[in-house]
């Protein structure tokens, strides 16, 4: 196994605790002929409960940055810290155990199971989580927490674009994780609902105590969020704290 150490960095007096905290990440991908640097050197510290966006256009290294924070991938160099562990240096059995019990995954593809209905969907995440006991009453919590209480015996056929999403949004959520990792998760919807997953994102940080990381190349969403950092060509371009009303 992996060594695990612990954090380094030491908070002073009444700051918040960091929930991901990543430091000088670089992404490189062999390619035909040589290597295409998806990140480089990509510094910042997302305090807990909060919605961050990820802003940039798409190849910006978005996703590739999503990824490794989700322990899906991991850097070339450098690390990410999440609950006092470097999860690029887990084994991978730890980086699997990260993702099923502390990391909750929305994507631009919702993936719901056709043959399922809302409430069967988000159940189902909750018997791969391992959860034994409550799960019925979780699953409704979690449908009436997004506004679907009176849609959780609608199959995803039945639903809009909008409603499909905030099942995944409800699935994502169910097993309880501390981070919520979106990419591009407004991407299939028109402004109107883009804004409404927005704010629902809002919301459970404040209901669910949930970290949220949003990526999106949106303009219309850059408000949305408590801090935005920006990539252009796998560079940091900003990664600013924003005055939101909570």
């Amino acid at each position: 196994m992996k060594e695990e150490r612990p954090m380094e960095q030491v908070k002073a007096a009444g700051e918040p605790e960091a929930a991901i905290t990543i430091r000088h990440v670089s992404r490189v991908f062999p390619v035909t002929g040589g290597e295409f640097q998806a990140l480089t050197d990509i510094n910042a510290e997302i305090p807990a409960g909060v919605l961050a966006i990820l802003k940039g256009r798409s190849g910006s290294g978005k996703t590739t940055l999503l990824n490794i924070v989700g322990a899906l991938d991991t850097p070339t160099s450098g690390s990410v810290w999440i609950g006092g562990q470097d999860v690029c240096r887990l084994s991978e059995r730890a980086r699997e155990n990260l993702r099923r019990k502390q990391v909750g995954f929305v994507f631009q593809a919702v993936s719901l199971i056709p043959t399922m209905n809302a409430f069967q969907n988000v159940e189902f995440s909750l018997r791969l989580a391992g959860v034994k006991k409550g799960r019925a009453q979780r699953v409704e919590e979690c449908l009436k927490l997004v506004g679907l209480g009176n849609r959780m015996q609608h199959m995803p056929a039945e639903m809009s674009g909008g409603e499909q999403q905030r099942v995944a949004i409800a699935r994502a959520i169910a097993h309880r994780p501390r981070i919520l990792l979106a990419d591009e998760p407004t991407a299939e919807l028109d402004s109107a609902m883009a804004a409404e997953v927005a704010r629902l994102f809002r919301e459970l940080t404040r209901r669910e105590r949930v970290t949220v990381v949003m990526t999106t190349h949106d303009t219309g969403l850059m408000d949305a969020g408590d801090l935005v950092i920006e990539l252009e060509n796998g560079r940091q371009v900003t990664g600013e704290q924003q005055e939101t009303e909570r």
